[in-house]
């Protein structure tokens, strides 16, 4: 039985990532924070099946002796401080635990047992003001916010591990990826929340920035597959992973409330203190590489994605109505 170490394993990601391996037949084991008061409620319906250590990115000696008492074959690294608009506020955090973090990871794998499989959550911020469009993964990068530094720091320790130690070592370079369990101070499941919610009548606004970014969206879960398969591959290589379509927030909003058959402009304003200092306007992934050397592409269409998101805030909203 395959064996594998998530850090950030009660994320988005990471529970979705946790899901597919245990599918897969792996034994899988988590790294989460000493905080007492975080909740896991991503990975609580699969908690019996996983082995959870106590740990951090930024400790090395938490870091081995997970590594040496678990002894696993594969590392995902999906630890991170994940929100750009954060970023701003929290700029050192940030680097530390998306940057520094990385490089504490690979060299805990390298004096530990450098046979370890890595892979790296890299992210579309690293390309920033885009050089060329669509971006592939010889694209040059020009970070547009403290996040897309860190990550792009990130990015190039997992080179430099791979190319100067021969580390197993791969970056997935993922485009906006979202889902049902998507942070509620993430744009996108604040609107699909906000339609959900004005049409139930619990609220009649929502405040937003710039409405006119274009991102490529896809589903969180169609993801991690990816990932997986990045570490199957007899050569370690970085992969772009998106669905090669840019949609707009206005589309975004259009799909959302569309959805729940009302017009989002009614509902909708628009606050120019949400803009971002510097914006990352347009990116589109060029998936070329990853469907012909890893076989992948995304099951989940824009709209459906969209439609999963509202759904699912509707059903919440009226649980937390039941069980009062």
């Amino acid at each position: 039985m395959p064996r594998a170490l998530i850090t950030g394993i009660a994320g988005q990601d990471g529970s979705y990532l946790a899901e597919f391996l245990l599918a897969k037949g792996y034994e899988v084991a988590g790294l989460i924070r000493r905080a007492r008061s975080e909740r896991h409620d991503r990975i609580a319906h699969i908690q019996e099946r996983l082995q959870l250590y106590e740990g951090d990115v930024l400790d090395q000696v938490s870091l081995t002796g997970v590594l040496r008492k678990f002894e696993p074959d594969e590392v995902y690294n999906l630890a991170s401080q994940s929100s750009v608009f954060r970023s701003w506020a929290e700029p050192i955090l940030t680097g530390e635990i998306n940057a520094i973090g990385v490089s504490q990871v690979l060299e805990a794998i390298r004096s530990t047992n450098p046979r370890i499989k890595f892979y790296q959550a890299s992210s579309s911020e690293m390309f920033g003001k885009v050089r060329e469009s669509p971006q592939n993964e010889l694209t040059p990068f020009y970070p547009r916010s403290p996040y897309g530094v860190s990550k792009t720091y990130g990015h190039f320790v997992t080179v430099n591990y791979r190319e100067s130690y021969g580390s197993f070592a791969v970056s997935g370079i993922l485009f906006n990826h979202e889902s049902p369990r998507r942070g509620l101070d993430f744009v996108t499941r604040k609107i699909t929340h906000s339609a959900a919610s004005i049409a139930l009548g619990r609220s009649d606004k929502l405040v937003l920035g710039n409405l006119d970014v274009e991102r490529d969206w896809g589903f969180a879960g169609d993801y991690v597959e990816a990932m997986w398969l990045m570490l199957q591959q007899p050569v370690p290589d970085d992969f772009v992973i998106g669905t090669g379509q840019a949609h707009t927030l206005r589309d975004f909003l259009q799909e959302a409330f569309g959805h729940v058959g009302l017009n989002w402009e009614k509902f909708v304003e628009v606050d120019p203190q949400l803009m971002r200092p510097a914006e990352v306007e347009h990116v589109v992934a060029d998936c070329a590489k990853a469907h012909a050397k890893l076989g992948w592409k995304p099951h989940t269409s824009f709209s459906g994605l969209v439609g999963m998101m509202v759904d699912a805030d509707l059903q919440l909203l009226q649980a937390q109505t039941s069980a009062k």
